[in-house]
């Protein structure tokens, strides 16, 4: 049970850390495109992944990876590596999930950092280049701080879901080579309360994970509204 719970807590927050600021960055960037047409192509193009169910997600993840005729192996061997079966070794199991949620949920999540910045009063920004302030004082001392209470409202939603990993994409990329890492509370909680019946116990494994979370989101919440202005309540 410890490394099932470790494993969850892990990827949770591997995934809080490398997942929460991708789509915060790719906002910034975004906002820095002054072709419009341009700036609505890439958006569009970036959201298309958050409608791609999970069985398709991972159905790409596998075509991608095969060692047989995978294009990522293909790279490998090409310049002069042996294959490597990735969905096989355990190893590579949390940078796979994570890197996958990232690039699904990209531009889906940017969505609200992107409505945050057009909020932006525009003479703070004229104002800022009579002063001659460049972009990168600009981005410090004017969008940041202007974007500062979504950012963290944000994160505070994300860690009240730090064990909440993903059920469908961990259990389809799950196999006994890889259990080592793949096996989390989710699975745990399937395994248990459908597959063996043991209802009861599945439940209260699941409000274990609730309680946890719950914690979590009390505590940032309290940090929060400590260091800063902006709190869930």
């Amino acid at each position: 049970m410890f490394n099932i719970l470790s494993n969850t807590f892990l990827l949770g927050l591997y995934s809080l850390l490398w997942g929460f600021p991708f789509p915060l960055i790719f906002a910034l960037i975004l906002n820095e495109v002054r072709n419009r047409k341009f700036k609505k192509i890439v958006q569009t193009i970036s959201y298309l992944p958050h409608f791609l169910s999970t069985v398709v997600v991972v159905g790409l993840i596998q075509l991608f990876l095969s060692p047989t005729f995978g294009f990522v192996n293909q790279i490998i061997e090409r310049m002069g590596f042996e294959k490597i079966v990735f969905l096989q070794k355990a190893s590579f199991f949390r940078t796979i999930y994570i890197s996958s949620d990232i690039w699904q949920g990209l531009g889906w999540n940017a969505i609200i950092y992107m409505a945050a910045l057009s909020n932006i009063d525009p003479n703070l920004y004229e104002a800022s280049m009579i002063d001659g302030t460049g972009r990168f004082k600009k981005l410090i001392y004017i969008t940041l701080p202007s974007i500062s209470p979504t950012i963290i409202t944000l994160l505070l939603l994300s860690m009240g879901t730090i064990l909440s990993v993903g059920f469908e994409k961990t259990y389809l990329l799950q196999n006994p080579a890889i259990l080592s890492k793949a096996d989390v509370i989710q699975t745990y909680v399937w395994r248990q309360g459908l597959q063996r019946g043991n209802f009861s116990y599945g439940t209260a494994v699941g409000l274990f994970n609730s309680v946890i979370n719950l914690f979590f989101l009390v505590i940032s919440n309290s940090l929060a509204r400590k260091f800063s202005e902006t709190s869930l309540w």
